[in-house]
């Protein structure tokens, strides 16, 4: 349930995203991970947007998993082999609360190798950020609230 409707607003509302987290109303368009090659890696809810400059990837997960690091690297190794001009920011976002220390993982290392991306806990975000975009509404609801039944 989670998935479709993520996906559904990160596509219908991608300028409220983009000035959500990337700080400005870029229009962007999708991008089909099935343009990226090889097999494409099964995910809760993976989303590409792009605009000429920037890709945004955005990964909403409703529980942690072990693998997130490796999958984010492994996107952004994508990305580059077909766009390597574009900038690309990547945000993994946690939907529902827990105490798994896997959400705060914010890197992939291998020998040599360093990735970083971007984490984001809906239970901690203050409520009145979602509160001024009609794509982010939703999020409100899973967001850092006293009464959630209230909000």
């Amino acid at each position: 349930m989670f998935d479709n409707v993520c996906k559904f607003l990160a596509e219908s509302f991608s300028s409220d995203f983009a000035t959500w987290l990337l700080g400005e109303p870029i229009t962007l368009t999708e991008l089909s991970p099935s343009e990226l090659s090889l097999e494409p890696i099964r995910a809760d809810a993976l989303i590409l947007l792009q605009s000429d400059e920037i890709i945004l990837h955005l990964e909403f997960q409703t529980a942690p998993k072990a693998d997130i690091p490796f999958r984010m690297s492994d996107y952004r190794l994508r990305v580059y082999r077909k766009f390597p001009h574009k900038r690309m920011r990547q945000v993994v976002i946690y939907l529902k609360p827990t105490d798994s220390e896997l959400v705060y993982q914010t890197e992939f290392v291998l020998e040599n190798s360093l990735h970083r991306f971007e984490v984001i806990r809906l239970w901690e975000q203050p409520t009145e950020v979602f509160f001024n975009s009609p794509g982010l509404l939703l999020f409100a609801a899973l967001s850092q609230t006293d009464d959630q039944t209230r909000l």
